[in-house]
């Protein structure tokens, strides 16, 4: 399984920002996606996630503010930033699990300007 992340940059505070992963190889319909995210100096934390089945969980941080959504037929997972602000800058990571196993993409740069 292979993860494709796109979509961060810079962005001044306030604005949006929408996040977009592929997923390549043998993913099954059990599988959850979603995103990390990991600020300097602190431990990598989850975002939101979306099981096959359209199930979201969001950190307490991010609810109202950022969205998740999941093309299954695609394989594709993307995450709608909206309201964002300096504490959301970190690197970001797609993030899929299915049977046990865990698979990261390679993380892009979020970057909220105050």
């Amino acid at each position: 399984v292979q993860l494709q992340a796109s979509g961060g940059g810079l962005v001044p505070a306030g604005g949006s920002l929408r996040l977009s992963c592929a997923a390549s190889g043998r993913i099954f319909s059990t599988s959850v996606m979603g995103w990390y995210r990991q600020a300097p100096g602190k431990q990598r934390e989850m975002v939101a996630i979306i099981s096959s089945g359209g199930t979201t969980m969001y950190a307490d941080s991010v609810k109202g503010r950022f969205t998740i959504s999941r093309d299954t037929a695609k394989n594709t997972v993307s995450l709608q930033m909206n309201s964002l602000k300096s504490e959301d800058t970190a690197v970001y990571y797609c993030y899929l699990r299915q049977f046990g196993a865990s698979y990261w993409g390679q993380g892009t740069q979020v970057t909220v300007s105050s």
